[in-house]
């Protein structure tokens, strides 16, 4: 195994296996050290870094990396580059300190994840001449996992939520999430820093706290204490009890880093020298061949690009990968010999009666205007029996395990605690209306599907639910099927029907005044197919029924 498979591995265990966490205590971090790592990382985050595989640090493991000299090693050019106040007489650093003393093991962990994209970090950080405590911002933001992803829709390396990476320059569409884009993200986060920097006078403290509570809310934290005559520095303002926590998390990094020995923790020998190359595309190209071109698993090729949603480059661009030097030479041989066919697949499709361009994308996991312009469609307007071109996967799509729609599958398939519902969510659904009617919580049902409470549902997507058989809340949609239950101001009573010809799950929802699933839930009906003839159970408030 070499040193390049085993560092690229570290985090993708904990992608596939779908977990999520409970929420963070509400005690003050730190309290109890030895609390679980949501403590010290988003909830999100928490359990995946948990999860996350860890090199084997035995003596035999050891002799299966590369060996460099200690000399090498890219830590002291680190904390050569410490410019922040240490922040060691606050209190709230100090608890932070306590939390990795009795959970030696993460930094190691963390910092070896962050081999493969820390080199190009640092560069950028020192060709700007600001402090490099911020290449350990990425473990305060993500434990330097690239597929992270909150509650609040913050994504990558350096957790930009949509808006910020729009504003920053981060393109975001169905084939490509600048978010993710190691290099993009990187450059971007630092534009966002440095601005923050002047926006708040050169007080470093300051810019780290509104990176992450927003320049609005630490700018009306100063107002508020400047009307009260008391210190508008960083450990003086009222800020949200994350951020309060966000500066301390890395100046408590910083220590540890800057006095490993002292404070009892290993640092991952991560060599000091570049790990990545940015090898420039001709086009799109499908990444399972660019994966063979170099030698890697398609997995690997993911986790060095993981701003790729679906099985290929984005046809628009960027056109170019992060590859490791030392697979770079190769790629770019191979990719040299490849015919420029050859870099995706080509399926020919013949246009059926009552297709549409959007049938066709779906059917073929693309977008109407990448068909219409690899077939030089002007517009919508398509004929049947004429034929198409179509970029498609060169393998199943299960050999894509790190696509948007594959990681999402691998979430939705972790097997949780009481009885697994899948929903097909109806025009107009909301996770606060669907969580209601089931009695979750909504970020509950966000996390059971791989999403963030304020992403856009669409209808006729599919949403696993995991229920209990737990009385449902006062107010919330009856639940069980085999109890009529009396609520105040409704007289709900079972009633037989028998499936007509043209019935649909919406249509009989709407004629009783109930919901599509709680039909499904009430017959154990998975899917949305009915016979004529086939008997459903039905919980209906006969004051709301008019016949």
């Amino acid at each position: 195994m070499t040193r390049t498979s085993i560092i690229l591995g570290l985090a993708l265990a904990g992608l596939l296996s779908g977990c999520a966490t409970q929420p963070a205590s509400q005690d003050e971090p730190g309290s109890n050290p030895a609390a679980a790592t949501a403590r010290e990382l988003p909830d999100e985050i928490a359990e995946t870094e948990e999860r996350a595989p860890f090199p084997d640090l035995s003596v035999e493991g050891s002799q299966q990396l590369a060996p460099f000299e200690a000399s090498q090693d890219i830590w002291p050019r680190v904390r050569r580059g410490f410019a922040l106040e240490d922040g060691l007489n606050e209190l709230r650093v100090q608890s932070h300190l306590d939390w990795h003393r009795c959970r030696i093991d993460f930094i190691e962990r963390v910092t070896a994840r962050a081999e493969p994209y820390l080199h190009l970090i640092l560069e950028e950080i020192e060709q700007r001449e600001v402090p490099t405590e911020l290449a350990l911002l990425p473990i305060v933001e993500s434990a330097y996992i690239p597929y992270a992803y909150s509650h609040g829709r913050a994504a990558g390396l350096w957790q930009f939520i949509p808006a910020t990476g729009q504003r920053f320059g981060l393109k975001q569409n169905w084939w490509y999430d600048g978010r993710r884009d190691v290099v993009e993200s990187t450059r971007a986060a630092l534009d966002y820093l440095e601005y923050l920097h002047k926006l708040f006078d050169g007080d470093w403290l300051l810019a780290l706290a509104a990176y992450n509570a927003g320049e609005g809310n630490v700018r009306r934290a100063i107002r508020r204490n400047e009307a009260r005559g008391l210190p508008t520095d960083f450990w003086h303002l009222d800020l949200p009890r994350e951020t309060q926590n966000y500066v301390p998390k890395l100046l408590a990094l910083k220590a540890l880093v800057s006095e490993p020995e002292y404070h009892n923790v290993n640092l991952w020998p991560v060599p000091d020298e570049p790990y990545l190359t940015v090898v420039p595309l001709p086009s799109q190209m499908d990444l399972a061949v660019a994966a063979e071109l170099a030698e890697m698993e398609v997995d690997d090729m993911y986790m060095l690009n993981p701003a790729f949603n679906r099985w290929a480059t984005d046809p628009n661009g960027p056109h170019a990968l992060l590859l490791p030097i030392d697979r770079a030479t190769r790629f770019r041989t191979g990719l040299a010999e490849l015919p420029a066919e050859q870099l995706v697949t080509w399926q020919r499709h013949r246009i059926q009666s009552g297709e549409t361009l959007g049938h066709i994308a779906t059917r073929y996991n693309t977008t109407v205007s990448v068909i219409q312009r690899s077939n030089q469609l002007r517009s919508s307007n398509i004929r049947a029996g004429d034929y198409l071109l179509v970029p498609v996967a060169q393998r199943p799509s299960g050999d894509y395990a790190l696509t948007a729609d594959q990681r999402r599958a691998a979430i939705q398939n972790t097997e949780r605690e009481g009885r697994r519902i899948r929903y097909e969510v109806q025009p107009g659904d909301t996770f606060w209306d669907i969580a209601r009617r089931y009695a979750v919580s909504v970020n509950q049902l966000a996390k059971w599907n791989g999403m963030a409470p304020r992403d856009t549902l669409r209808a006729g997507d599919q949403l696993i639910i995991w229920v209990t058989d737990a009385p449902p809340a006062q107010g919330a949609t009856l639940r069980l099927p085999d109890l009529e239950r009396k609520i105040p101001g409704q007289t709900v009573r079972r009633v037989s029907y028998s499936v007509r010809q043209g019935d649909s799950l919406f249509g009989i929802a709407r004629r009783f005044s109930v919901n599509v699933a709680d039909i499904q839930r009430w017959n154990g009906i998975d899917g949305s197919l009915l016979r004529p003839g086939q008997r459903l159970t039905l919980y209906v408030d006969v004051t709301d029924v008019s016949s």
